[in-house]
């Protein structure tokens, strides 16, 4: 993920069934997929994005755009307070800080933070 805050710069699908959805996006778009770790997650067309494997998690589909923020619990507090709701609590992946939130019309969207930056 970029360093850039405030601007969109990482992208995920989530697809219960990951072939498929490597297939349609390799086709349509001309994406190239790295393999998928332990999780169940793989790069999308290099590094762009992510593609999850959902059908252990059995959190269904999603594509979802990734905001980059300096202090993501303000941002998270901002977003709750001016309509959002929680989709994916705070996650701490060890090298990241991200969450998924919805917007008062429903729409996905994700922040994520350096840990570092903490």
């Amino acid at each position: 993920m970029s360093e850039t805050t405030k601007t969109v710069n990482y992208f995920e699908i989530g697809a219960p069934d990951p072939e498929a959805a490597r297939a349609f996006y390799g086709q349509v778009l001309g994406w190239e997929f790295g393999p998928a770790g332990p999780a169940g997650y793989g790069t999308v067309h290099e590094n762009a994005g992510g593609l999850w494997d959902t059908s252990e998690i059995g959190a269904g589909t999603w594509a979802v755009f990734y905001v980059g923020v300096a202090d993501i619990h303000a941002s998270i507090a901002a977003a709750l307070a001016n309509g959002s709701r929680t989709v994916l609590p705070l996650v701490d992946n060890g090298v990241i800080l991200f969450s998924h939130l919805a917007d008062p019309a429903g729409n996905r969207f994700g922040v994520w933070q350096r840990k570092s930056a903490v």
